[in-house]
């Protein structure tokens, strides 16, 4: 998806919702500043995988779209934060529910998972010829 459709007013509002979390860090990163402010080398650490490059990208959108607050402290080395901004705060109590959906689903995919495991046990059971304890 575009970052441009998050600017489209002819769109839904799902469309809207996701086009500003749209990609592999956003949510992760919405999730860490719920519990309060941050450093961005913090972030880093806390979520492995995650480049520099990617990360500075990351904040940037989401600050242009509201949902994070940058400051940067006039100390020496240069220390800059990130927080949540009341619509950031926002977007993550809204998607509180779909979280919880989320957690279902994956326990259904473990269950099924699981079942198909022990059917196959049983086929294999069943199909496979009896082992003769002689040589």
């Amino acid at each position: 998806m575009t970052r441009s459709r998050a600017q489209d007013p002819d769109v839904c509002g799902v469309t809207a919702a996701i086009a500003v979390i749209d990609g592999k860090w956003k949510t992760s990163l919405l999730w860490l500043l719920e519990s309060g402010t941050h450093r961005p080398a913090e972030l880093r650490r806390r979520l492995p995988g995650l480049s520099e490059k990617v990360l500075t990208q990351a904040l940037r959108e989401m600050e242009e779209d509201g949902l994070v607050h940058r400051e940067v402290h006039d100390v020496l080395p240069l220390k800059t934060e990130y927080s949540l901004t009341a619509f950031g705060r926002d977007l993550a109590g809204a998607l509180g529910p779909l979280t919880d959906w989320g957690h279902r689903r994956l326990e259904r995919l473990r269950e099924r998972r699981t079942a198909r495991a022990t059917v196959s046990r049983r086929t294999v059971a069943v199909t496979s010829p009896p082992v003769s304890d002689s040589p």
